[in-house]
């Protein structure tokens, strides 16, 4: 089974959805099925600056003063699947570079490496990761060629195929191209779109399979 997963690497939810996602995705394995994940770009924030800022002040000039409660909750949910999320740390950057090694890293088969270390790198390492630097540092952690500009092109015309296919928030998981379910859904959702999706397959268009849940849009992320 063939799943695309539209996310955004300073997305909390994206990172929580992930999370689970794999988690059904093991089990579904464990069953007997085959799940091919790739991971797609979304930008929340496409105007941001690659120099990179604080997250928390960020935060507050689009939210306002609620981001401490947004946060603690956010992290909180985080924590319960294991991951460790530092808002006071991580830098607030433009995402394209960083989906530009996910796309080399997908090429060369550490797709899932490359996401996963990303994430860390923001949410818990207080990394920027829209930096050449860093990230030819951790292209280099997950064993992944990164020449400048390869795979920028391919970046484009994914983010416009999110565009093209109405995605306006991560994350999204799209299944053999016509099931879609949105949001960092708990992981026993996903054991069943996985299920229904094995019976369902060859069914057009996208089907929504279960009500949003939290996430993030293009009016970036309230967390």
């Amino acid at each position: 089974m063939k799943v695309e997963i539209f996310s955004d690497i300073v997305c909390p939810w994206c990172y929580i959805g992930h999370a689970r996602f794999a988690r059904a995705a093991d089990r579904f394995r464990d069953k007997g099925g085959v799940v091919d994940i790739t991971m797609r770009p979304f930008q929340l924030n496409p105007d941001a600056p690659t120099e990179g800022e604080p997250l928390l002040p960020a935060l507050e000039r689009k939210f306002g003063g609620n981001v401490a409660q947004m946060i603690s909750r956010v992290a909180g949910v985080a924590a319960e699947e294991g991951l460790d999320l530092r808002f006071e740390q991580a830098v607030s950057a433009n995402t394209f570079e960083a989906h530009r090694l996910v796309e080399l890293a997908t090429r060369q088969g550490r797709g899932q490496e490359a996401v996963d270390r990303l994430f860390r790198a923001h949410f818990t390492d207080g990394l920027n990761v829209g930096d050449q630097d860093v990230l030819t540092k951790l292209a280099a952690e997950v064993g992944v060629d990164h020449p400048p500009g390869e795979g920028a092109q391919e970046v484009r015309e994914q983010l416009d195929r999110a565009r093209a296919l109405g995605i306006t928030g991560v994350p999204l998981f799209l299944f053999e191209g016509q099931f879609a379910v949105s949001g960092a859904q708990p992981a026993e959702t996903f054991d069943a779109a996985l299920d229904e999706v094995a019976a369902r397959t060859g069914q057009t268009p996208v089907t929504i399979l279960a009500d949003p849940a939290d996430g993030c849009d293009d009016g970036y992320c309230a967390v």
